[in-house]
């Protein structure tokens, strides 16, 4: 918890930035930088509350709150109109999870373990489910690429149908994996290792902080995009995802290299999922409180991209084994892609 305490001095830093005016960068990556923490303790925090609530309830706590950080981030950006920023920081987090963090996990665990195994079936149900998920995001922007293009309102109640329809889907997914792995034995739910008061309290202390950081970074984006001509789509698309996910990402590669695939695994696919599934249902139904509801009309690089990146990650959970020129190959196609986004206008 040292660290977490540590990165707490980068809120007020930010802070200060953005009170003296400092160049738009700096507060950008200062409010970057102090999410990174924060998130990590929101992650951590509802993780102990869940577990002072017994197995089923923490983990549909769990499921349902972790990706906080990133939709309170994406929240801010609505609010502030930027429809871009967020509908890149959805494609975003999906590549991350899909190519970066399982790229990193499956290189990690290879080069320690050589050929590591895994469950098949569990692993493809959930990339299955994923590779469903991201052809439902992708099916507004394809219909305004016809030859008899949609567009309009036509395209507003579309994206709310297909969010109202992920929302479900996700739900049934629930339902099966509850049924699937049928009662949790009280002896394998990992105990609590904080009180529950304190797992409440900094839960309320994490939430603010991402909310307050949030808006500084959000605040920052038009006058970087100005001030450097990176495009608000890069910072979207590979920043945003990074800031809301790095303590994540750093437990799936660790325990890759314990050789715990299945787990490893389970947070790429799981984070992917409540990004499709829950994540972008809340925004777009959040952002029909708005003066201009968002759309889920994705640019065709991120069509193609998501695309891509569910039907790789499928092909490499079918079989049940992974190795380290796997990894090294997805983050090769993620380094590719992160080069092509940064020269998007």
């Amino acid at each position: 918890m040292r660290w977490w305490i540590g990165g707490s001095v980068l809120v007020p830093i930010a802070l200060a930035l953005e009170f003296l005016h400092a160049p738009p960068l700096a507060v950008l990556l200062a409010a970057a930088a102090a999410l990174v923490p924060l998130a990590a303790l929101l992650g951590r925090a509802t993780e102990e509350v869940a577990a002072h609530t017994g197995p089923l309830v923490g983990g549909l706590l769990n499921s349902t709150l972790g990706n906080a950080a990133e939709l309170i981030i994406a929240l801010a950006a609505l609010r502030a109109g930027l429809h871009e920023l967020v509908k890149a920081s959805i494609s975003g987090s999906i590549l991350g999870n899909l190519l970066l963090i399982l790229g990193a996990s499956l290189l990690v665990g290879g080069l320690r373990h050589g050929v590591q195994h895994f469950d098949a079936q569990l692993a493809g149900i959930s990339a299955t489910m994923m590779t469903l998920a991201v052809v439902l995001l992708l099916v507004p922007g394809l219909f305004t690429l016809g030859p008899t293009p949609v567009h309009g309102d036509a395209v507003e109640w579309m994206s709310i149908g297909l969010a109202v329809v992920l929302a479900v889907i996700y739900g049934l997914y629930l339902l099966f994996t509850l049924r699937r792995s049928g009662p949790v034995p009280e002896h394998a739910h990992v105990p609590a290792s904080w009180p529950l008061r304190r797992g409440i309290l900094l839960l309320v202390l994490a939430t603010l902080g991402v909310v307050v950081m949030s808006e500084v970074l959000v605040g920052a984006v038009e006058p970087v995009v100005e001030a450097t001509g990176i495009s608000e789509f890069f910072l979207g698309v590979i920043l945003v995802p990074l800031v809301g996910n790095v303590a994540e990402h750093f437990v799936a590669v660790q325990v890759a290299g314990r050789n715990q695939m299945d787990l490893s695994l389970g947070i790429a696919y799981g984070s992917s999922l409540q990004v499709a599934l829950v994540v972008t249902p809340v925004l777009i139904f959040a952002s029909l409180l708005t003066s201009e509801p968002m759309s889920l009309v994705f640019n065709v690089y991120e069509l193609v991209a998501l695309l891509g990146a569910a039907l790789v990650s499928t092909l490499i959970a079918v079989d049940g084994r992974s190795h380290w020129l796997e990894g090294a190959m997805l983050l090769a196609v993620y380094a590719g892609l992160g080069v092509g986004f940064f020269f998007l206008p």
